[in-house]
């Protein structure tokens, strides 16, 4: 596999291209329960798969890269990607799994999709394991998918990279209290601990889709909402949590600020930090925010790298 500091694209992989449609990978076709039901007896289905099929559940959305880093963090050796390659394969093949490409007029995407199908969700409940997908979350858009493949990669580099992470939440809730509102946040949440001490992190991943400045305007109403309402215990948080929005690059950073800045969006209570898709593949996440900081004289603002040690 690739490292992240090898990494030496330009644009995310998961930035919003140009007439980008979906494009089914998967397999036609009836598989019955009885085949795979054999194809665990005989071991071709085990563990492993199991746990790529909880992951796929708990993320929606993941790429095999990602299936990949965080199957290693979770104990299991794959010994390469095109082990478990394989692996999604057989899945796919038995309807367990299926996937999915993105196309545009750039040309074909660079990797697959991967999400459930109707047996993976019943092989799963047999487990124990809640599993709450429908035939229909497979046919969200091309943007909300992008969102939550890019939160993904913000939280494997959190917990590949930060000595103070502690846990992550994929799809945590929200209540904003006065709008009666319960919303997810859009790249997950999580929280590092150093010396009997913890903070959350929450992920707010925008993209460059369809009317995006008026859909950052209503989700930051609601952010505003939640933050300025706060108190200790709301949404499952016991302190403020920091919100940080992961744009597509620099200047998307810039874009999104002016957006909530001409709204009244700022929230008072906290320091909006900004960063992106391709600082997460930095060594170290310790300046992979930023910030604007307004100049007192001319009333202005100014973007700055944060340095924050916790993150090192």
């Amino acid at each position: 596999m690739v490292e992240d500091k090898e990494i030496k694209a330009v644009t995310s992989p998961f930035a919003i291209r140009e007439g980008e449609i979906k494009v089914f990978d998967g397999k036609d076709g009836y598989v019955s329960m009885n085949q795979i039901v054999q194809r665990i007896n005989l071991g071709h289905i085990n563990d492993v798969h199991f746990k790529i099929l909880s992951l796929v559940n708990e993320f929606e959305f993941i790429t095999s890269r990602q299936l990949f880093q965080l199957l290693e963090i979770n104990g299991f050796e794959l010994k390469s990607q095109d082990k478990l390659n394989g692996k999604l394969d057989q899945l796919v093949k038995a309807k367990i799994l299926t996937r999915y490409y993105f196309n545009s007029d750039d040309g074909k995407g660079i990797y697959r999709i991967y999400c459930l199908e109707k047996m993976g969700k019943y092989l799963l409940n047999s487990r124990g394991e809640e599993c709450k997908w429908q035939p229909a979350d497979n046919t969200k858009p091309v943007a909300m998918i992008k969102k939550r493949l890019a939160g993904n990669q913000v939280i494997i580099a959190y917990l590949r990279k930060v000595k103070a992470f502690d846990s992550y939440t994929a799809k945590p809730s929200i209540t904003a209290k006065v709008a009666g509102k319960t919303f997810k946040a859009t790249g997950g949440s999580i929280k590092l601990s150093k010396n009997e001490k913890s903070i959350d992190f929450i992920f707010e991943v925008i993209r460059r889709e369809d009317d995006w400045q008026k859909k950052l305007v209503d989700k930051m109403k609601f952010y505003k909402d939640f933050y300025e309402n706060f108190v200790p215990n709301d949404s499952g948080f016991k302190s403020i949590p920091q919100l940080i929005i992961v744009c597509e690059d620099d200047k998307h950073i810039a874009e999104t600020f002016k957006t909530i800045v001409v709204n009244e969006l700022l929230i008072s209570k906290i320091k909006l930090y900004f960063t992106t898709d391709l600082r997460q593949n930095d060594e170290s996440l310790d300046e992979s925010l930023v910030e604007f900081v307004m100049n007192e004289e001319t009333g202005k603002y100014k973007i700055k790298n944060t340095k924050i040690k916790l993150l090192d």
